[in-house]
């Protein structure tokens, strides 16, 4: 089984390094995709790179969460990967858990292995801001109704993807609404959806969005009209949000 590590990185000039450092001493085949960083986070990797042998994306502008993934996905499956695990660079996710996800993968019963801060409360370092820990409980209940779905955490970044799965996937979105689309096309194309617990760390209390979306109750509408939209493209007779349009921000 071949694993790919993928980790979006923006503006990270202060973690990046130890990450990457520590994330190669578990797993020697890493990715870095460089969304358009504007601060010290591209020298950093350009100076480490000889060193961890890490394949590198590099954007000239800030392009999106979502296409991280996106081209994560397709450099897996053009270099023959048979999973991709994605995580974020900014600390909270801990690249200790990634046996754990080995483990999940070669179990081979999943197409997603996703980690879920809030599916065993031993793991709940942290407490996140509320607007944010809001936004997640009802975006993931209404997820779970409407794909039936057995989620406690409908976006954590730290997740396990079988790539010939992601291959089924129609994905498209670009923003942080991506694991919206991801859900609704997961559902749609039947794929296999597990979770297991990985440790809930906030060390960025003050994140911004971009986009427009920096207003809890903006981007909460936003997150809906994705998921919306990816639900009416898979189900012909349903209503789009947007009425096919880009949802408004």
């Amino acid at each position: 089984m071949r694993t790919l590590i993928a980790i979006p990185v923006y503006n990270e000039a202060a973690t990046v390094e130890q990450v990457l450092r520590t994330v190669r001493t578990y797993h020697p085949d890493l990715l870095v995709i460089d969304d358009g960083s504007t601060d010290d986070t591209s020298a950093i990797l350009d100076r480490l790179r000889p060193e961890l042998g890490f394949d590198l994306i590099r954007h000239e502008a800030n392009a999106g969460y979502g296409r991280a993934m996106r081209e994560a996905f397709a450099r897996a499956h053009r270099d023959r990967y048979d999973w991709v695990i994605t995580m974020d660079c900014d600390e909270q996710h801990e690249p200790a858990s990634i046996p754990d996800f080995l483990q999940a993968a070669a179990n081979d019963d999943l197409d997603i292995v996703s980690g879920s801060r809030y599916l065993d409360p031993r793991y709940a370092a942290d407490r996140p801001p509320e607007e944010r820990r809001a936004i997640n409980a009802t975006l993931t209940k209404e997820i779970n109704e409407r794909l039936n779905l057995r989620l406690t955490d409908a976006f954590c970044g730290f997740k396990a993807h079988r790539v010939n799965a992601m291959r089924r996937l129609h994905l498209t979105e670009d923003g942080y609404a991506f694991p919206m689309q991801l859900w609704a096309e997961a559902s749609a194309k039947g794929l296999r959806v597990g979770e297991i617990p990985v440790r809930l760390i906030y060390k960025d209390l003050n994140r911004t969005f971009g986009g427009g979306l920096d207003n809890a109750e903006d981007r909460l509408r936003h997150y809906r009209c994705v998921l919306n939209d990816a639900i009416a493209r898979n189900t012909p007779a349903a209503a789009s949000c947007c009425g096919g349009s880009r949802c408004a921000r």
